[in-house]
C-alpha cells in the first residue's frame, strides 16, 4: 500500500498561477498523472464542493473527516469484500492524505532546492481526481538561487539549513492533520509521526524512480532524515539486498504500519518488517522499488 489510490481516472493541470515551485508540480504531473496540483493566486478562491475538502477541515475530525474516511471503507468493501475496523479505515484514509500532501514540500526541494511554507489552511484535496489545490505565499531557497529575490522567498544559510526547512514545513502541515485523525486511529503520536517519516521517504523514492533520479533522491532522504529529527521517528532507513543476479536491490523498513494485513494476512507491503528478505528479494525483481 505504499502508493495510494489517488485517482480513478487521469487527473489533468488547470491553469496555475505561478509561483517559485510551480516547475516541480509540473514535473509531477507529468510522470505521475494521478496526481495534479493547481496553485491559486492571491484572492483566488479555493475549490469547494464536488469532493474537494480543506486540510484544515480534516484536522477539524468533525463531518468533513467522516466524509472523507467513507471512500476508504466502500472502496474496501468493493476491493476486499469485506468491512475494515475503523482505525484501519482512518490509517488508510490518513495514508492516502499525508503521501501527497509530503510531495508538496519535498519535491520542490528535491527538484529545484526551493521549500515552500504550506499550513493545512492553504492545501485542499480532491481525492477522486487526484488533485490537490495550493496557495504558495512563501518559500525557503539557498543564496544562489535566482529565487531568492522574489517575494515570499526567505534565503537560508545552505543545505543543511534547507533541509531543518523540510522537516519543519511537513511537521506544521501535518500536525493538526494527525491530531484530526488521531482519535480514530487508536495511536499514540510516536506511531503517527513514524507514519509520517514513512509518507516523506516512499512518496519522494517513488516520484524519484519515475523522474529516474532514485538513488539522488535515496541520498538526499537519507540526509533529511538519518534518525533523531524530532517529531520523526527512525531514519530513511534505506537497505541493500542482493538480487539473484548479484544486482543491487534498495529497500527500506517502514517505521510505521499501514494496517493492510488487517485485510490481507499474507500480502504485507514489500518495504514492512514482517516482509522477509527473501520473499523482498522475489517481489523487487517483478515489481517497482517501492512496493
Amino acid at each position: 500500500m505504499s502508493v495510494p489510490t489517488l485517482a480513478t481516472s487521469a487527473a489533468r493541470t488547470a491553469p496555475a498561477a505561478p509561483s517559485a515551485v510551480s516547475e516541480a508540480y509540473a514535473r509531477v504531473a507529468e510522470v505521475f498523472p494521478s496526481l495534479a496540483v493547481q496553485e491559486l493566486g492571491e484572492g483566488e478562491r479555493v475549490p469547494h464542493g464536488d469532493g474537494w475538502v480543506a486540510a484544515s477541515r480534516l484536522a477539524e475530525g468533525g463531518a468533513d473527516l467522516d466524509a472523507f474516511l467513507s471512500w476508504d471503507e466502500e472502496q474496501v468493501l468493493r476491493d476486499y469484500g469485506q468491512p475494515a475496523r475503523p482505525d484501519v479505515i482512518a490509517t488508510f484514509g490518513l495514508h492516502r492524505y499525508a503521501w501527497p500532501a509530503c510531495l508538496l514540500i519535498t519535491l520542490p526541494w528535491f527538484l529545484l532546492r526551493r521549500v515552500p511554507r504550506l499550513p493545512a489552511s492553504e492545501v485542499t484535496f480532491q481525492r477522486t481526481l487526484g488533485r490537490m489545490a495550493v496557495r504558495v505565499e512563501s518559500f525557503a531557497c539557498l543564496p544562489d538561487d535566482p529565487a531568492a529575490v522574489l517575494p515570499g522567498a526567505r534565503v537560508v544559510a545552505d543545505e543543511e539549513a534547507l533541509r531543518a526547512e523540510v522537516r519543519d514545513a511537513v511537521a506544521a502541515h501535518l500536525q493538526p492533520v494527525l491530531d484530526g485523525f488521531r482519535p480514530r486511529m487508536r495511536r499514540g503520536p510516536r506511531a503517527l509521526w513514524g507514519m509520517a517519516t514513512d509518507e516523506i521517504v516512499e512518496g519522494l523514492w517513488y516520484v524519484a524512480h519515475l523522474l529516474g533520479e532514485e538513488q539522488r533522491a535515496m541520498t538526499d532522504l537519507e540526509q533529511l532524515l538519518p534518525g533523531a529529527t524530532k517529531p520523526y521517528v527512525g531514519s530513511a532507513a534505506f537497505r541493500e539486498l542482493t538480487g539473484p543476479g548479484g544486482e543491487p536491490l534498495p529497500t527500506r523498513d517502514r517505521a510505521s504500519c499501514c494496517m493492510f494485513y488487517t485485510l490481507r494476512p499474507e500480502d504485507t507491503c514489500v518495504t514492512c518488517p514482517r516482509t522477509c528478505d527473501a520473499e523482498r528479494i522475489e517481489r523487487l525483481t517483478t515489481s517497482s522499488p517501492t512496493g
